[in-house]
């Protein structure tokens, strides 16, 4: 479905679930203990008029067809008001695999489900915390009936967690046959069916089944072989993303609520949503729920593509991994931000703090579906194979109709190619003169600028494409060359500058003949930045007009490799502070310039001072208007903070674990393998949330402020990955400089290092949780 069409049906469903008072009769169902036998008709009553039964039901079979991506809508509005209706059960698993088979008997059942008269409930799981499709304990065998009787199966076995209990009109059994899987309908009432209702803590039911020779007629089975396998793992796969909406809409929900109690309740004379800590605790609820939103888009325009059955189960239990993870912490925070009250049955939020914990214990809790994930994908392998690539590197292409697989074999077979091997791995940010001819190879073939339009001479790379760029040279281990030029000025220039300085800058980047570094920060004004006092006089001389330029820059990353350097000055010092600066392009060789190199924790000389005294710079080199500096400088912020979102450093880190893990052999190792998958996701997520802001740029659009938690997700993910290479390294983690592991170069200590910088720089983490709170939480300040 297109956006207009998701958000109509989004708004469709929250004002039925409003309208209908869905929270008061879940609280309802707690409180009396209302059993769904008797509540549940008149609901689902309602919901079928809506004909969201058949919500992922052909058209043909009187369904809606909405798709995965419609029906999650639904799902999650579902989620915003705990609804008490089945819909995931029923809707959802049940008519999956219904909608699935092609047989006379699925086609009756999904008929009844779709025009509501029959809740049909899955009965698949046989022992807590099994995901597989494949029944081990439940049988049925061939049965030739009673005297007088026609023929059936005979079904023998129990069911676990089967929902929805009491309301279910019968039950659809995964069982094992003499060959191969069967699918069976048993009625309720049906004889030798014992059922133990289960209460769970959502104010829900869930049933236990005990199958004690059940006699069935032939007519009961509705599919055998590999058609049922697969109709039952698609139902289950397809059915953990839907949970993912409805997990990811309850935590929105606990979100919403909690900002509106930050605002409004007082303590110490003013609102409590005014304390930092308290705000920061919300920032941390809104980036968790954020990278599971776009988990959760981008999985299913996946799964709208059409994947394989492997690959869809693997990405079912990413994204369910993901938006369990974040409604839990959605619910824990909430509670504690609450305060006593949250702890209370009156208050709203023990709702959703009980569904959430519902959800999160059925079809897979967060560490079974990431130890899922990584067994699927293989989430260890690092080795690289020799890719052939047929023909000629275009210079240009219409990248976003490659197949991704071409791309990449593309990519790869470039790297292996052209990149330098003695440059793979490096331990250290790499230097100007190591990578001057990589940076001119790129050059020359035109895959300098991979986001850049094609019309400024990049590449124009869609986001998916983007990404696979991205993942290529960092699975690979190469460098990243000095590219300021290529990550903020350059498209900072394409958005703001003049045609003039477009013509006379942009070609010089692309080639490698002008290298750029950033002077913002100085002394005392870092996260600060408006604080700055590096001062701009205008001028006039036979030259022409300039400014005269006096003050010092620091932490400028490698600019003794630099010539030139984009810089933020104050032009005026009579107004405000955001509202006296101006933003100026400079020579480094220019006479009165001073670069001296600062030593970072891991000895090497990344940062810079910049002193400028009397330094004359031209007025054609003012980006924007005069003290309109402030505008151009966020503009130039959202850049980097997006560049330092990027999945790149924790990809390459990632990938030193795994070679380390690999060498060392600590895969073997379940608490290891645990960690690794967690973090392995928490990057594969990270790109989720790298894409969606990439397209906004690729659009022209500005940056929202949001763009900050990419930053402080990706940092922190880096860090995470460098506190665990430097435990799982023992002893070797306390070795200074470069080890040699598999032939190539290894430090221990590089990732924790530069990622301890990284949670700092572009600023702090912490500055970014405050512009989160009051841009884009509206927390009081």
């Amino acid at each position: 479905m297109d956006s207009d069409s998701l958000a109509a049906m989004r708004e469709a469903a929250l004002d039925y679930f409003t309208r209908s008072r869905a929270i008061a009769r879940r609280r309802s169902r707690m409180e009396h203990q209302v059993t769904e036998a008797v509540d549940e008709p008149e609901g689902w009553r309602r919901i079928a008029e809506l004909g969201w039964p058949g919500m992922l039901t052909p058209e043909a079979a009187g369904g809606l067809a909405l798709g995965l991506d419609g029906a999650a809508e639904i799902l999650r509005a579902a989620g915003e008001h705990v609804a008490p209706e089945p819909l995931l059960a029923v809707a959802g698993l049940s008519a999956l695999l219904l909608a699935k088979l092609d047989t006379p008997a699925a086609r009756d059942l999904l008929a009844e489900l779709v025009a509501g008269r029959s809740l049909p409930a899955l009965a698949w799981q046989e022992s807590a915390g099994d995901l597989s499709a494949v029944p081990l304990a439940c049988g049925c065998e061939p049965w030739n009936g009673r005297p007088g009787e026609v023929g059936g199966v005979l079904l023998q076995g129990e069911k676990l967690m089967v929902l929805p209990g009491a309301a279910a009109s019968g039950w659809l059994v995964s069982a094992r046959g003499q060959d191969d899987a069967v699918l069976l309908w048993v009625p309720r009432g049906t004889g030798g069916v014992s059922e133990t209702l289960v209460p769970l803590v959502d104010g829900s039911q869930a049933s236990n089944l005990r199958f004690e020779q059940v006699a069935l007629p032939a007519g009961a089975v509705l599919a055998e072989g590999p058609a049922a396998q697969d109709a039952l793992r698609h139902a289950l796969a397809a059915g953990q993303i839907l949970q993912s909406a409805e997990l990811l809409g309850a935590g929105q929900a606990m979100l919403a609520q909690t900002l509106a109690y930050l605002r409004t309740r007082t303590q110490f004379g003013k609102p409590i949503g005014s304390f930092q800590a308290l705000q920061h605790r919300c920032v941390d609820m809104f980036i968790h729920l954020e990278v599971a939103q776009a988990t959760l888009n981008e999985v299913l325009a996946l799964a709208a593509q059409g994947l394989s059955a492997e690959r869809l189960d693997a990405e079912a239990s990413r994204v369910n991994a993901r938006c369990t993870a974040a409604a839990l912490q959605a619910s824990r925070t909430a509670v504690q931000l609450h305060g006593a009250i949250g702890y209370t049955q009156e208050c709203d939020l023990s709702l959703f703090y009980k569904r959430v914990l519902c959800l999160s214990a059925w079809l897979g809790n967060v560490s079974t579906h990431q130890r899922r994930h990584a067994v699927l994908t293989g989430g260890a392998e690092t080795t690289t194979a020799v890719v052939t690539w047929q023909g000629e590197f275009p210079r240009t292409a219409d990248w976003a109709a490659m197949p991704e697989a071409d791309f990449r074999r593309m990519v790869r077979a470039f790297l292996q190619q052209r990149y330098p091997q003695p440059l793979r791995y490096l331990s250290h940010r790499a230097r100007w003169s190591e990578m001057r001819e990589w940076y001119l190879t790129l050059s020359a073939q035109g895959w300098i600028a991979p986001a850049w339009p094609q019309a400024h001479g990049g590449m124009g790379l869609p986001a998916d494409k983007l990404i696979a760029w991205i993942e290529e040279l960092e699975q690979y281990g190469v460098a990243r060359a000095p590219d300021q030029g290529i990550v903020m000025i350059g498209p900072l220039l394409i958005q703001h500058g003049t045609p003039a300085q477009q013509q006379r800058f942009l070609p010089r980047i692309l080639s490698g003949e002008n290298v750029w570094c950033q002077g913002y920060s100085e002394p005392n004004a870092g996260s600060d930045l408006a604080g700055l006092r590096t001062e701009a006089l205008p001028g006039r001389d036979a030259q022409g007009d300039h400014f005269v330029v006096n003050g010092q820059k620091i932490w400028t990353t490698l600019a003794q490799d630099a010539d030139h350097i984009f810089l933020l000055v104050r032009t005026d010092k009579s107004a405000r502070k955001q509202e006296g600066i101006s933003f100026l392009l400079c020579d480094l060789r220019t006479p009165g310039i001073t670069i001296r190199p600062i030593h970072t924790l891991a000895g090497e000389p990344e940062f810079c001072e910049v002193f400028f005294d009397n330094v004359r710079v031209p007025a054609d080199n003012l980006v924007g208007q005069l003290h309109g500096g402030w505008t151009i400088a966020k503009a130039l912020l959202g850049f980097e903070r997006i560049f330092l979102g990027s999945p790149k450093q924790s990809q390459y880190a990632l990938g030193q674990l795994a070679r380390l893990a690999q060498a060392r052999r600590l895969f073997a190792d379940p608490v290891f393998a645990q960690r690794f998958a967690a973090l392995r996701l928490d990057v594969l997520d990270l790109s989720a949330a790298y894409t969606g802001f990439a397209n906004i740029v690729r659009a022209g659009k500005p940056l929202p402020a949001s763009v900050s938690l990419l930053k402080i997700w990706a940092s922190e993910t880096f860090h995470r990955i460098g506190a665990l290479l430097v435990e799982a390294s023992e002893e070797q983690g306390a070795v200074a400089g470069d080890q040699v592991l598999d032939g190539q170069t290894f430090n221990v200590l590089s990732p924790l290092i530069g990622s301890t910088a990284a949670m700092i720089y572009g600023g702090t983490n912490e500055i970014q949780r405050n512009i989160l709170a009051r841009q884009v939480l509206d927390l009081p300040a």
